[in-house]
């Protein structure tokens, strides 16, 4: 005789099937959303290669192949800003220097000291095997035998002038380009530094002469008073900020052929979605502040594009905790979609880091290197990252 089944019966018959069916879904969807989820680059295992600039401190364990102080004239400095020439060639350019009377760390405190104060100087190396460090070739010199000033400050504003500070270099063609600003206080308001202006030094000469470009000229409140630098598909992209450690980052481009035409600059508005032409009033966030020196790459194997910067979490309004770090993000597309910050490096592991400046002929490998400058010891040290995705 059959028996009719009750609602309850086949619920109860079906519920270990149901449990399974539920596990293998939710299992199958986790499976998916980690599959869709999108890789970041990451930067890791940073350290330190060799110093750059200066000579080494007591004790201080690292290759140094070079003698800035004795050969040029450079005893203590900052920045370490590279851009590719020709072939393996690189330039290297400097911020504030001083000579060989400088000493590192007088009297327990960092920055500049001693005599032949420049605001810039420029440097220039072909060593691309950098697991040693980075061996300079040459700089530019003054009758004197000294590296000599590249970036006339005084001259730019003498009444209201405190000195001149390369932001970002690039090659277009056969000819060398560098952005700078014209600092005349470095305490203003909310991490900004004063400028005059913001403008560009060009040479033809494979960096021996440099002449001002007046045309291409931002005011002293530009959201391009300082840049980082890149090239892809016949485009030159810049990411710009107010001078100092405080403010976002803006993004325009320019064809390479008008680099000496502001009217031809495009600035991005990721409102509309648009490169709007010669109205840098368009040019909307597209990196959240506040972002110091910054440095800009396009990595050839991970198809991403990276920007490193110095970090400041006092201007930060929403830093849950107080640091100083050198950190990074990534994009798939420069006006897309950037990563969250992440580390690079913080004063924990290099006590007054800044600056981190990318080398731009290792854009295809699993390393990443870039300079580091040090406050205290008031120098330059060439550093290395290992790249993956995840």
């Amino acid at each position: 005789m059959k028996t009719k089944m009750t609602p309850y019966q086949f619920q109860k018959l079906l519920k270990p099937f149901s449990l399974a069916i539920t596990v293998l879904i939710f299992s199958s969807l986790c499976a998916l959303a980690q599959n869709n989820k999108t890789p970041e680059l990451q930067l890791s295992n940073v350290k330190k290669i060799a110093r750059l600039t200066g000579t080494l401190l007591k004790g201080e364990q690292l290759p140094s192949p070079n003698n800035t102080a004795k050969d040029y004239d450079v005893g203590g400095t900052d920045l370490g800003i590279f851009w590719q020439m020709e072939g393996s060639k690189v330039g290297i350019f400097f911020g504030d220097t001083h000579g060989r009377e400088f000493i590192a760390e007088k009297d327990g405190k960092g920055g500049g000291n001693g005599a032949n104060w420049r605001s810039n100087v420029l440097a220039f190396s072909s060593d691309n095997n950098l697991e040693d460090g980075i061996t300079i070739d040459s700089m530019v010199l003054d009758e004197n035998g000294s590296a000599r000033e590249i970036i006339a400050g005084g001259k730019t504003n003498p009444k209201k002038y405190n000195t001149s500070i390369p932001t970002a270099a690039i090659r277009v063609g056969k000819t060398d380009y560098v952005h700078y600003m014209n600092i005349y206080d470095w305490a203003g308001k909310n991490g900004r530094w004063l400028t005059n202006l913001s403008s560009l030094y060009t040479s033809t000469d494979d960096g021996t002469t440099w002449t001002r470009k007046v045309a291409v000229t931002f005011n002293g409140n530009s959201k391009f008073s300082q840049i980082c630098y890149a090239k892809k598909d016949g485009f030159v992209y810049m990411i710009g900020s107010l001078a100092g450690r405080g403010g976002p980052g803006y993004l325009a481009r320019i064809k390479e052929k008008e680099m000496l035409n502001l009217d031809q600059y495009e600035y991005w508005n990721g409102d509309s979605k648009k490169w709007f032409k010669a109205d840098e009033g368009k040019a909307t966030v597209i990196i959240p502040g506040p972002i110091g020196e910054a440095s800009l790459l396009y990595h050839q194997k991970f198809k991403r594009w990276i920007i490193a910067y110095s970090y400041d979490s006092a201007y930060d309004p929403m830093a849950k905790s107080k640091f100083h770090a050198m950190v990074y993000r990534d994009a798939k597309s420069i006006n897309g979609t950037w990563s969250n910050l992440k580390i690079l490096a913080d004063v924990n592991q290099f006590k007054g880091l800044y600056c981190p400046y990318i080398y731009p002929l290792k854009n295809n490998t699993d390393h990443l290197y870039f300079t580091m400058s040090q406050w205290e010891p008031y120098n330059v040290y060439l550093m290395k990252a290992d790249i993956s995705m995840k």
